[in-house]
C-alpha cells in the first residue's frame, strides 16, 4: 500500500516537473520565472490574468508560437516556431496551473 501511495504521488508530480524541464529545454526561463517578473511576466501573473478565460490555452499557445507584444509591455516575446506543438501545449497547461 505504501508503494502505491508513493507511485501515485510521483505520477501527480511528474507533469509539473516535466513542464519545468520543457521550459528549461526551450529556453523559456531565460525571460520568465514561475513567481517573479523578469523580462516577461511571471507564470503566476499569466495564470492569474487568464484564469477565467476558457479560450486561454489556444490563445497562449498561439502567442508562444507566433510571438507577442503589447500585452505585458513593450518588450516583445519572439516567436518560438521550432518548439513542437505538443511541448507548447504542455507548457501552456503547466503555466495556467500556476497559483
Amino acid at each position: 500500500m505504501k508503494h502505491a501511495v508513493l507511485i501515485l504521488g510521483l505520477l501527480a508530480a511528474w507533469p509539473a516537473q516535466a513542464s519545468e524541464e520543457l521550459a528549461k529545454k526551450h529556453a523559456c526561463l531565460a525571460c520568465h520565472t514561475v513567481d517573479k517578473k523578469m523580462v516577461g511576466p511571471s507564470y503566476k501573473e499569466v495564470a492569474a490574468k487568464y484564469r477565467a478565460d476558457k479560450a486561454a490555452p489556444a490563445k497562449l499557445a498561439e502567442k508562444v508560437k507566433k510571438g507577442s507584444q503589447g500585452v505585458w509591455g513593450n518588450v516583445p516575446m519572439p516567436p518560438n516556431t521550432a518548439v513542437p506543438d505538443a511541448d507548447v501545449n504542455a507548457l501552456v497547461k503547466w503555466i495556467l496551473a500556476q497559483q
